[in-house]
């Protein structure tokens, strides 16, 4: 989708700064909210794509102001009221509302470490053939989707040319909808920075980026 959080090629935001010694989290509070979500995701309401999703379409001013594990909380509780999970009111309260049901949690202290190293794999088996082979040259859809989508606003219409392709994947633009895994050759695509950023872009600058099969037509 087209939004604020679309932030590629953007100025006015300042430099980024790199933390010497940056710590895993700055504040107790933030390593909670990670554990909240992965906890919360463990009921396997939504997908990653999802919860993607819910962060992209938090209000524009909520989501420049808020720090990034501030957006991850917010998103959190829209996953969670939308899954039915809890009441508003229990939001509200911090607590159960009277007479609910006390439900087993999926995610359990000894069940964390392996979960985690298990991971999200996204690789699936297909019987379709790439269309693109490394070295050919292609260009990134112009498209305006209303949802999900893993193509960057900078990129769209810009030609680039194949790197490598990665296989099947799980296409995150309808797993985003509930509508299915869907998956599709991803693909390596290298684009020269001019053909991005304009001729004062230098010459010897490339971005390579990670695309699905369905963003790309041949150039």
């Amino acid at each position: 989708m087209n939004g604020v959080h679309d932030m590629g090629g953007m100025h006015g935001f300042g430099s980024v700064e790199a933390e010497a010694d940056e710590p895993v989290f700055h504040a107790p509070w933030e390593g909670r909210v990670l554990a909240l979500r992965r906890a919360a995701g463990a009921w396997r309401r939504w997908n990653i794509d999802v919860g993607r999703h819910s962060i992209e379409t938090l209000p524009p001013a909520d989501y420049l102001r808020l720090s990034y594990y501030e957006k991850w909380f917010a998103s959190t509780i829209k996953l969670v009221l939308g899954a039915g999970l809890v009441t508003p009111e229990e939001i509200a309260s911090g607590r159960p509302a009277s007479g609910s049901k006390v439900a087993t949690p999926p995610l359990t202290a000894d069940k964390v470490m392996p979960a985690l190293a298990a991971g999200g794999p996204t690789l699936r088996k297909t019987s379709a053939r790439p269309r693109f082979a490394a070295g050919a040259a292609v260009r990134a859809r112009d498209i305006n989707p209303i949802g999900h989508t893993r193509l960057p606003r900078y990129v769209r219409g810009r030609q680039g040319t194949i790197e490598c392709d990665h296989g099947a994947h799980v296409f995150p633009d309808s797993n985003a909808r509930f509508e299915g895994e869907k998956p599709q050759f991803l693909y390596t695509v290298r684009f020269a920075a001019r053909e991005l950023w304009g001729e004062d872009a230098n010459p010897a600058d490339t971005v390579h980026l990670d695309l699905w099969e369905e963003y790309l037509d041949a150039a």
